[in-house]
């Protein structure tokens, strides 16, 4: 919730039309939140209304790209609430939803919890709960590559056996999207990238998650 930026519903469910376009008010940050459609909302599960996490959430994340929402990250490298959290700064992630939950029950903004079957991504290593954090990445770019394989297969160069299979290969090919080659992997390849910082104090200190501050080589 902390890092919450859009209440989605889906655009042809009746309970919510008149409110398309509308806003909330975030209970903790202040804040207006658009109220937003998306044809991915489910809308007999719950409410039907779904809260949209676009930094800590794949789907939310897809959903904040098409609606261009803010992507607000409330965690630091230690897993610990940052300060986009406000007062649950510098809590632990599940402390920190066990305080949320105390704190919207105060305000008088609690209606009820019910569960709900879901699938909780776990870690093969240390079986602990995976938490979405947005981090940089580099990419390399497909297209032009599943052009050429198209192509091949197209004009004859390139056989698929069996011939059935053809059908998967343009499938896969036609929907490519970039390959991250970055990953999070302490034991992976290296890539020629590389943040750049100065001891010149006349210079901004820069952020890792933009492109303004990265350097990278292009060609060996």
């Amino acid at each position: 919730m902390l890092g919450d930026t859009a209440i989605a519903v889906h655009p042809t469910d009746k309970r919510y039309k008149h409110l398309h376009g509308k806003f909330v008010v975030h209970p903790f940050r202040n804040e207006r939140l658009p109220i937003i459609t998306d044809e991915v909302v489910e809308m007999d599960f719950g409410t039907g209304a779904v809260k949209i996490t676009p930094a800590h959430d794949q789907t939310d994340y897809e959903i904040g790209m098409r609606c261009k929402l803010p992507f607000l990250n409330i965690f630091t490298n230690d897993g610990l609430v940052n300060e986009v959290g406000g007062q649950f700064k510098g809590m632990k992630r599940f402390h920190a939803r066990t305080a949320v939950l105390d704190a919207l029950k105060e305000k008088g903004l609690y209606r009820e919890t019910k569960d709900n079957p879901m699938v909780v991504p776990t870690c093969s290593r240390s079986k602990d709960i995976i938490e979405p954090l947005m981090k940089p990445q580099w990419y390399v770019d497909c297209g032009e590559m599943a052009k050429r394989a198209m192509e091949a297969v197209e004009k004859g160069d390139l056989k698929i056996i069996p011939k059935l299979h053809e059908k998967t290969w343009f499938y896969w090919l036609e929907n490519i999207k970039p390959w991250c080659i970055s990953r999070q992997l302490w034991w992976g390849h290296r890539i020629p990238a590389y943040f750049v910082s100065s001891s010149d104090g006349s210079i901004p200190e820069g952020s890792d998650v933009d492109n303004k501050y990265w350097i990278s080589g292009h060609n060996v």
